[in-house]
């Protein structure tokens, strides 16, 4: 699959990492369709060998979707594991919320039961959980993004290109959360039910002798439920809110910037991103929560004792959460591009036959 996709991605200009070489001042005018003659042969190869020597691997390339799925595993591993504590909290927040009635409220309580070693609980299942769904997240979306490109071609690719991150997003995270969903299921029974494990090791034979697979997998739904909608607003709204700062905010072109100056760009337009995040899968997340904590219970029964205000306790953590942790993400995804040298393209701009067809150029 990788082959195919890479062949793909160096046939559609809408990723590919030409676009860079534009920005950056290193392709000639033969570039431009619509420009005049391009330079002679020998300044085109002095061009080509300028990527080769800038990049590590190609666009679309089978190591660069492997690397991406790199960034992705230490981006979601990581900030996933440095916030448990919060987690924790959270979680707790949504399964009880007559004794955790709040953030500190909840940190209080659980320092004074289970020391500080107690706010650690469950970090095992996340780390490995989430690194899981990191590389699947990140490196899936890469190679979703450039499928659906090329299936649309550059103009269309260009027009519908939030659609594009859109379903490129969806898809990846379908793969995700059946990686993600039996480290997620031991982790909430570590956490929120006292007494029952204190350790993964703990945890999950006892949940297989209670319940089998089943026990790891029937959040499974309610995790698409949760993740989905939030991966598509994660990528989706980053993407388009790059675009934006550096159309709008940033006082020069990205070409112009610098690589730290880049990689700020990341982390505000990361932020942005997570807070939209959590609005929209907290009601999911709710539900998962008590769904994994119980026995025998379904997420339509979940949904309605919590009823519409139930649904959105421990809100206000979760936006500290993931608009802190989506931004770390992206930044984290992004430096790791930056270190292992890949294809980095700029945000989208109008193909030159588009321009043509409504009249922006002669």
């Amino acid at each position: 699959m990788f082959s195919s996709v890479a062949h793909l991605a160096r046939a559609n200009p809408f990723n590919a990492p030409h676009l860079q070489l534009v920005q950056d001042g290193l392709a000639g005018p033969c570039s431009n369709p619509a420009g005049p003659p391009g330079p002679p042969r020998r300044s085109r190869k002095l061009a080509a060998a300028a990527v080769e020597e800038q990049y590590s691997c190609d666009y679309g390339s089978g190591r660069f979707f492997l690397l991406c799925g790199l960034g992705g595993i230490i981006s979601c591993g990581t900030t996933h594991t440095a916030l448990v504590p919060l987690d924790l909290v959270k979680c707790r927040m949504q399964v009880d919320p007559q004794k955790y009635k709040g953030i500190f409220n909840g940190f209080s309580i659980t320092l004074k039961e289970d020391g500080v070693r107690g706010l650690a609980k469950g970090w095992a299942p996340t780390f490995i959980g989430y690194s899981m769904q990191g590389l699947c997240k990140f490196g899936f979306y890469e190679v979703f993004k450039v499928l659906y490109s090329n299936m649309l071609g550059e103009e269309n690719a260009y027009l519908w290109r939030t659609s594009l991150y859109l379903a490129a997003s969806a898809s990846a995270e379908f793969f995700a959360d059946i990686a993600l969903a039996p480290m997620e299921a031991a982790k909430v029974r570590i956490q929120t039910q006292p007494g029952y494990a204190n350790t993964l090791r703990d945890a999950a034979p006892k949940m297989y002798k209670e319940e089998g697979l089943k026990a790891f997998y029937k959040g499974v739904a309610p995790l698409w439920m949760r993740q989905i909608p939030y991966t598509m607003m994660k990528f989706a709204c980053f993407e388009r809110t790059v675009e934006a700062l550096y159309k709008f905010v940033v006082p020069k072109p990205r070409s112009e910037c610098s690589k730290p100056e880049q990689l700020v760009v990341t982390f505000v337009a990361g932020y942005i991103a997570g807070v939209f995040c959590a609005i929209v899968s907290h009601p999911a997340d709710s539900v998962v929560s008590v769904l994994n904590k119980e026995k025998g219970s379904s997420a339509s029964l979940v949904l309605r004792r919590l009823g519409f205000r139930g649904v959105w306790k421990g809100l206000f953590a979760r936006i500290i959460m993931i608009g802190t942790l989506t931004a770390l993400q992206w930044f984290i995804y992004d430096s790791v591009k930056v270190y292992f040298r890949l294809p980095r393209p700029p945000p989208p701009e109008m193909p030159e036959s588009l321009k043509k067809k409504l009249g922006y150029t002669q």
